[in-house]
């Protein structure tokens, strides 16, 4: 983000699956997940852009029902990623067999979709819906309570989302999820995250973060973690802090806050808010156990979480890592930060938002300037992006939901800098005004582990 000036103010038995998930609410079976999404008769699944069957249903305020340039149904998140493709299972099925002896990944480390499994590759989504009578535009609809026959037309709209590039230098391939519920992929997470290679917000789904994590902590460590392999990762979990899921009493601190109702939009209407707080503490705990707020919620249906003495089930993170970051690699394509040491080796990986085509992120390298926790911001529309109608300097009081977050860690380039985010649950989805944003925990990591001078450097 471009921004302004900043005011620093078990064993294999006893770690088994059904303890690790014995702490979960109640999952919908991948076969009952897939229900409801085909008009062409016959059994359904929906595919994953990673070639897997999802073994969730998405809800309703997570995807939205559109139509690829071919016709068929895609989900999409609220960010334009496609979280699944809607198939028949039987061809899909077919073409799994046909493809048995072949990689997810192609040489170039990207999986040719299309040609393998019948749907869409990166960037084939056009801007009308094929096969229409007539050439009306197509707005997009949420889905319905029910998700009954998603091929109808006017169900549908078309989309055209963004993908990451190429790697410039490829990684390990992680290799493919299959089959796992959303308590063994909270699992996985919980481990990435603990070694200090982040998936982002941990909620019980694959995604482009997990699947980076992983290729990360391969190339940090040369092993090959199989993501399939669920007893390896609970036996690995119990060397780096137990059961990925813990309960956690609220105590009289959690509810009483301070909080606020809501975080305006306007940075005018931001500037007269005494603290930039967490608006409930929802919001708190999700942040303070690295985990998305419905996911939160899923894991504690009906709690009421502003009750002292309540006890909640809550993921288990684990300490910050710990070390002494020497080079930084911001990497574009991948959207993800590499934290090196002294030696050269990998020793964290990030998700991250980098920059956009309007303001885009720095070429080359620059280094650390200072470290700011729990920041300040001024808005300076004459050396800032524009926000709003606001032609004034603003200044915005620190907190959780500031522009730049809990960590600002300023660079050498003025008006640059690696920072936090309000909105964890958006890292690697959007774009940023041109900085390095993270998750408010990753940028408070990071930021406890380099100092003055690390250098950093911005890869496409």
């Amino acid at each position: 983000m471009k921004t302004g000036s900043i005011v620093t103010t078990a064993t294999r038995t006893g770690l088994s699956l059904l303890a690790a998930a014995g702490l979960l609410a109640v999952e919908l079976s991948p076969a009952s997940a897939q229900e409801g999404y085909y008009r062409g008769g016959g059994d359904v699944i929906l595919v994953t852009p990673n070639g897997e069957i999802l073994d969730y249903m998405p809800g309703q305020d997570e995807v939205r029902a559109m139509r690829d340039h071919r016709g068929r149904t895609v989900l999409v998140d609220p960010w334009g990623n496609v979280v699944a493709t809607v198939m028949p299972s039987d061809g899909y099925g077919r073409a799994r067999r046909r493809q048995s002896d072949v990689d997810v990944y192609s040489n170039d480390g990207y999986a040719d979709y299309d040609r393998r499994y019948g749907y869409s590759e990166p960037g084939e989504f056009t801007g009308t819906v094929p096969d229409y009578r007539e050439p009306a535009p197509v707005e997009r609809e949420e889905l319905r309570d029910n998700l009954p026959g998603l091929i109808d037309g006017s169900e549908q709209a078309a989309y055209d989302p963004q993908y990451d590039e190429p790697l410039r230098q490829p990684m390990p391939p992680a290799l493919s999820v299959k089959g796992k519920s959303r308590a063994e992929i909270a699992a996985l997470q919980v481990f990435l995250d603990r070694e200090g290679f982040s998936p982002g917000v941990i909620d019980g789904k694959m995604g482009s973060n997990v699947t980076k994590a992983i290729e990360a902590w391969q190339q940090a460590t040369g092993e090959t973690l199989d993501p399939n392999n669920t007893e390896d990762i609970l036996e690995r979990l119990r060397f780096n802090g137990g059961l990925p899921i813990t309960t956690y009493t609220i105590t009289a601190a959690d509810a009483a806050g301070p909080y606020v109702a809501s975080i305006p939009e306007d940075y005018a209407h931001k500037s007269m808010l005494p603290h930039l707080s967490f608006t409930s503490t929802v919001e708190m705990l999700g942040e303070k156990f690295h985990m998305d707020e419905n996911y939160l919620r899923e894991l504690n249906p009906g709690v009421d979480f502003s009750i002292p003495g309540t006890i909640i089930k809550v993921i288990n993170p684990g300490p910050n890592k710990a070390g002494k970051v020497a080079r930084i690699v911001a990497d574009k394509g991948r959207k993800q930060v590499l934290a090196y040491d002294e030696a050269g080796k990998l020793i964290a990986a990030y998700p991250s938002t980098i920059g956009s085509s309007d303001t885009p992120s720095p070429s080359g390298i620059v280094s650390v300037e200072r470290i700011a926790f729990d920041p300040g911001y001024t808005y300076n529309p004459k050396i800032n992006f524009q926000q709003g109608a606001n032609d004034k300097i603003l200044t915005l009081q620190p907190g959780p939901n500031g522009p730049v977050g809990t960590m600002w860690i300023a660079l050498s380039k003025p008006t640059y800098g690696i920072h936090g985010t309000p909105d964890p649950s958006k890292i690697g989805k959007t774009q940023s005004h041109g900085c390095i944003r993270l998750t408010n925990w990753d940028a408070t990591e990071l930021g406890k582990m380099v100092s003055k001078g690390v250098t950093v450097e911005f890869v496409d």
